[in-house]
Parts: structure tokens; sequence; C-alpha cells
């Protein structure tokens, strides 16, 4: 049997062109602070402008690292913009006056860092797309830890929740990623002999550092750039016709709730779409008459459905006071592979009173496979 060729769509055909006029980004992704990337992506600049590429530095983080600073030297350094937070003048990057000069290439580190409130934008990442839009190449780093997707997993790994964070589509959209690797023993021989912190060394070992941590976030980074790379591939091949096999659609689908547990079920389903390649849709069962919840409720509902849209899911809002039913016609309708649903917060009593809506949707499904994501529970 011959494979059919996939045609671009007028929307792809459009995308590319867009893509024409955009600057080039490319992004050095790391498991941990002290691998490497600021320095790494300093080293490849150096030799970028000995080649005669207009390279300048937009904001470079050196956090004391004499090495570090050293890579500096020799390159240019645009001014920050100067500004007041806690009372303290900080030095931001100056996306104005980056455009104006308008190099080929900037370099911008810490891509997940939050901007202080007279920003333009709120995070360095949306500055880094208005460079790009402006046909200037970027070159910036960013650790595992700052992607949306895996902030659960990586607060179950270490135990700290990572508060700055920037969508997968950024890591998505880029047009290279490298990992730069280090093996746990080697960063943390690093940081005994104080090249990544001066302080507070034994305490780092004790808690982000420990061997297992990194082990982990090590594998997270590892397998990002590795499904990265599988995109790639399957894009390209998409993109210039060549022919398939083009594997069977998967679908995942999230009921989502104003349950406080909405942001780890988003997540969980976002990374199994993402590892399966699947469609990824929303779904919200809102009552009939009374669409709108109290308002605690909407705001946080509100807050879900927006971390949705930054992943990329097709969302839908249904009404229907049956709300197994609402949910299980939709996954019959669009041919759904797995569901994943949020553990109830009902107590047995209650559900034998007032019935479980996992339960109902169990009974009434056969051919889909349904997730029960467990909620967040604090151990004293």
């Amino acid at each position: 049997m011959v494979e059919q060729f996939k045609r671009r769509t007028p929307e792809e055909i459009l995308e590319q062109i867009r893509r024409m006029s955009r600057g080039r980004h490319r992004i050095y992704l790391g498991a941990a602070p002290g691998v490497g990337k600021t320095y790494t992506m300093l080293s490849d600049a150096r030799g970028a402008r000995d080649q005669g590429v207009d390279v300048v530095v937009g904001i470079v983080d050196t956090h004391g690292r004499e090495e570090t600073a050293e890579m500096v030297h020799g390159l240019e350094v645009m001014p920050l913009r100067m500004t007041l937070h806690k009372g303290l003048a900080v030095g931001e990057i100056d996306v104005a006056a980056i455009m104006k000069r308008a190099p080929d290439l900037v370099l911008v580190d810490e891509l997940a860092h939050t901007n202080p409130e007279d920003a333009s934008h709120p995070k360095r990442y949306q500055d880094v797309e208005d460079l790009l839009a402006s046909g200037i190449h970027v070159w910036s780093t960013v650790n595992i830890q700052h992607m949306e997707s895996l902030n659960d997993l990586v607060r179950q790994i270490t135990g700290v929740r990572v508060r700055e964070t920037i969508p997968d589509t950024i890591i998505q959209n880029a047009d290279e990623v490298r990992l730069i690797d280090l093996t746990p023993e080697a960063l943390v021989d690093r940081l005994k002999r104080g090249k990544i912190y001066q302080r507070n060394i034994d305490q780092a070992l004790q808690n982000f550092f420990r061997v297992g941590n990194l082990t982990a976030l090590r594998e997270l980074a590892l397998r990002a750039v590795a499904d990265d790379t599988d995109d790639r591939l399957e894009s390209y091949m998409h993109r210039h016709a060549i022919e398939g096999p083009w594997p069977t659609q998967d679908r995942i689908m999230v009921a989502v709730t104003p349950s406080p547990n909405g942001e780890r079920l988003l997540r969980r389903g976002y990374r199994t779409a993402r590892r399966l390649r699947a469609e990824f849709y929303v779904v919200v069962v809102r009552p009939e008459g009374h669409p709108v919840f109290a308002t605690d409720d909407e705001t946080r509902l509100t807050a879900h459905l927006t971390l949705a849209e930054q992943m990329g899911a097709q969302i839908v809002q249904l009404q229907n006071n049956r709300v197994a039913h609402a949910l299980v016609q939709f996954a019959r309708e669009h041919h759904i592979t797995q569901m994943v649903m949020g553990e109830s917060l009902r107590t047995r009593w209650q559900e034998i009173w007032r019935g479980s809506v996992i339960n109902e949707v169990l009974r009434l499904t056969s051919n889909i496979d349904i997730l029960v994501v467990g909620h967040e529970r604090k151990w004293q």
C-alpha cells in the first residue's frame, strides 16, 4: 500500500512565510543551575562574533562566577533599563534600545525571569518574542524546572514550587534547543568547589542539589529534548511532504472544574498529550440555567482555562446538569482515547447518597481509558 502525501494547508504555508521574516531562536536548556548554559551561550557567541556576526549582550547574569564573567569581556553589552524594585535599583533588558541598535544576534539570559511592574510585559520570554518578531536572532537560557507542564513534577521531586515558568510552546517554537548536559556527580563537585554558589553550599547540597533530585531533573531534560527532536522530525516530514507512516491520532481530554486541583489535571493531561503527540481537549460542564459559578470558583476556573489556552488546548464549555453524561457524549463524538479527571472531594458517604461523577463515567464508557489524578496532599 502506498502512503499518501500530507499536503501543507494554507495556514501552514502562511506560517512558513511568517517565520522567514522572523528572527531565529536558540535555547540553551539545562537540568539545573550551574550546568554551564550561560557559559556555553557566551562561548558560542564569541565564536559567532569572530565569524563576523554582529552580536550584543542584551542581559546576562553571571551569578558571581568568574569563568562566566570572563566570557562577557570583548562582547558588546547593551545598557540596561534601570528601574526600582522594593526600593532598590535593578537593571532590566532594554528591548527598545536593542531594536534601535538592530544587531544580528542578541543574548538573553534567564528566559523565565519576571519583569518589574513598569515593564512592557510581565515576563522576559515575552520581550524575546518582540525581538524575534522584529527580525533579530535571539539566544537564551532556561532550566527544565521552569517549563509550565512540569511544575507539579518538579515540586514532587525537589519539594520546591517554582514560581517563574514559561509556556511549553516557547520551547516547542524555538528554532533550536541545545541541551547543556552535566552528570549529577560532576554538578555536585562544581557546587562543592564554589563554582555555582559562594554561600549556603551545605544547605544546597542537602536540598535542591541532592544527587537523586539532580538525576530526576536530568532525566526530565533529556526526555524533553528527545520529545522535541521527534516533533521536529515529524514537522520536517510534514512540511516537505515526505511519506509516512503517520501514526493513528490519540485524543486526550481533561475534564476541568473550578477545583484547586485543576492546574494539576491540566499539566498531567498536557504531558500525556505531548508524549503521545495527541490532540488535546479541555472540557468544562456548567449547570443548565445557572451557567456561572460562584465568584471564587469562576475566578479559579478562568485561571485554569488561561493555562489550558497557553498549552494549546482546544477548550470546550458545555451546559448540562448530568455532568457524566455530557462528558461521555463529548468523548464519544470526538473519538477521545483517554480522559483525565480529578479525584472526588466528596466523602464516601456523600458519594453513596449523591453519586460520583467518576463512577458514572466509568459505568457509561467502555473503550476510553480513564485516568484519575489524586489531589495534592500536604504531609505533616
